[in-house]
């Protein structure tokens, strides 16, 4: 999904204040299509991610919210429709707790996370339709390991000079009962169209999930991210080699940006 593919590339350590990117009352719409040789580019899904503020056992948090769901001309062939939520501590923007309810046909998952950052673990819930109960994992958190969308939005506010072309950075992902590494590099500033949007100046990245065994690189999943060269950061456009083809993600709508969208050329 597109909050999985937008979340590799940040460098954060320390529980510390930090200045967000975003505020709460944001809204961003994506557009996610496929494309092979002999198909056209088409769109099949949207992604919303919305941003607000609440509570959690007293703690000041954003909550963020993100559904992914397919459009209604493709429910006859695939119907998607995932919701994930992160909770983040304002002050320093490491997650609190995590809920994800994946419904995809008749397949339905559900997950939930609980970080313990004085004990440095996290604890997992999760279960499948079929199962007669939940599953529970505790796991070692190290500084960088979020779940997606907590990595996405933690990126968003990081400092961009501190972004080194070619060097390679390593970050660890939250998935229920392990933890997935993503390597990524900062490839430079390139100028893109967006379709529908304009032209805008973009920090271009390669992004790189590590397999399920957590060794090696070489088979897991790459893509590439474009996010916009201002104070916003945000993710103009995603897109992803697949066996065949390629699936590709592209921001369609915003609306309560933080920041003035300054990077937008025309």
């Amino acid at each position: 999904m597109i909050f999985l593919l937008v979340s590799g590339f940040i460098s954060f350590s320390e529980a510390q204040p930090r200045e967000t990117a975003f505020a709460d009352g944001e809204k961003l719409t994506y557009v996610v299509s496929y494309k092979a040789a002999l198909i056209p580019n088409t769109e099949v899904a949207e992604v919303v991610f919305k941003t607000s503020r609440a509570r959690v056992e007293g703690v000041p948090t954003y909550r963020i919210y993100a559904n992914a769901k397919t459009f209604a001309f493709f429910k006859w062939f695939f119907t998607l429709d995932d919701t994930y939520e992160t909770w983040l501590d304002v002050e320093t923007l490491r997650p609190v707790k995590f809920a994800n309810d994946i419904r995809e046909n008749k397949y339905r998952y559900y997950s939930s996370y609980q970080y313990d950052w004085d004990k440095m673990v996290v604890n997992t819930t999760y279960r499948k339709l079929r199962w007669p109960a939940d599953r529970y994992k505790t796991m070692p958190l190290s500084p960088v390991s979020f779940d997606a969308l907590a990595l996405f939005y933690n990126l968003r506010s990081t400092d961009a000079s501190t972004f080194q072309p070619g060097v390679g950075r390593t970050l660890e992902m939250v998935l229920d009962d392990t933890i997935r590494r993503i390597e990524y590099k900062f490839l430079g500033r390139e100028t893109r169209k967006i379709a529908g949007l304009g032209t805008f100046r973009t920090l271009k990245f390669s992004c790189q999930l590590a397999t399920s065994s957590g060794e090696s690189f070489e088979d897991g999943s790459e893509f590439f991210l474009w996010i916009s060269d201002d104070e916003n950061k945000i993710p103009l456009y995603i897109e992803s080699p697949i066996r065949v083809g390629s699936i590709r993600g592209k921001l369609e709508r915003y609306e309560g940006l933080k920041y003035k969208l300054s990077s937008k050329i025309n």
